[in-house]
């Protein structure tokens, strides 16, 4: 399968998915969980667009500084700003709001939204590579743990890779943890 089938079909199983209301409730309890592992590492969550999980009551939960990502430029890695649940946003890329004051933050842990997955660990996203670039940057500098936060019908059987694209170290869903066996 390529991957425009796929996210065509991952498209329609997350939204499939996000229409019957399962899973955001306990999918955020088992990331909540997940991320008091992590203690106060800075932590880079996203701001749910479309019908993405809403991962902000795990960022919110989180004791160390959390970011949003931004996008700067078409091919460019994401920069990731300060955020807390009150502060003021603007309208970013994609939809997607972002800190009114930019304030860097690096985060050695990401939560990262997707479109489908495997149990390998890798992820499919939008196509833009964003994710991919930017992991790559961070890992280089040190350790990071992205963690792939979708509702487990968005689980396939072997997402279409590249070279260039980067695992997730676990998959959080409303069923649990899992930790991919990656090849």
């Amino acid at each position: 399968m390529t991957k425009e089938a796929a996210r065509k079909a991952a498209f329609a199983a997350r939204r499939n998915a996000h229409a019957a209301g399962a899973g955001q409730g306990a999918a955020c309890d088992h990331l909540t969980r997940a991320l008091r592992a992590f203690g106060t590492v800075p932590l880079a969550g996203y701001m749910p667009i479309r019908t993405e999980l809403d991962p902000r009551p795990a960022m919110a939960a989180h004791r160390g500084p959390v970011a949003v990502p931004v996008v700067t430029a078409p091919g460019a890695p994401l920069e990731f700003h300060r955020w807390h649940p009150d502060m003021p946003m603007v309208h970013g890329a994609f939809g997607a709001p972002v800190p009114q004051i930019a304030e860097r933050i690096t985060p050695r842990v990401l939560i990262v939204p997707l479109l489908a997955f495997d149990r390998r660990g890798f992820r499919l996203g939008y196509g833009g590579g964003f994710y991919d670039r930017t992991l790559e940057d961070l890992r280089r500098a040190g350790p990071v743990t992205a963690i792939g936060f979708a509702f487990a019908a968005q689980e396939i059987a072997e997402v279409p890779t590249e070279p260039t694209d980067q695992p997730l170290d676990l998959i959080v869903t409303e069923q649990g943890v899992i930790l991919p066996a990656q090849a």
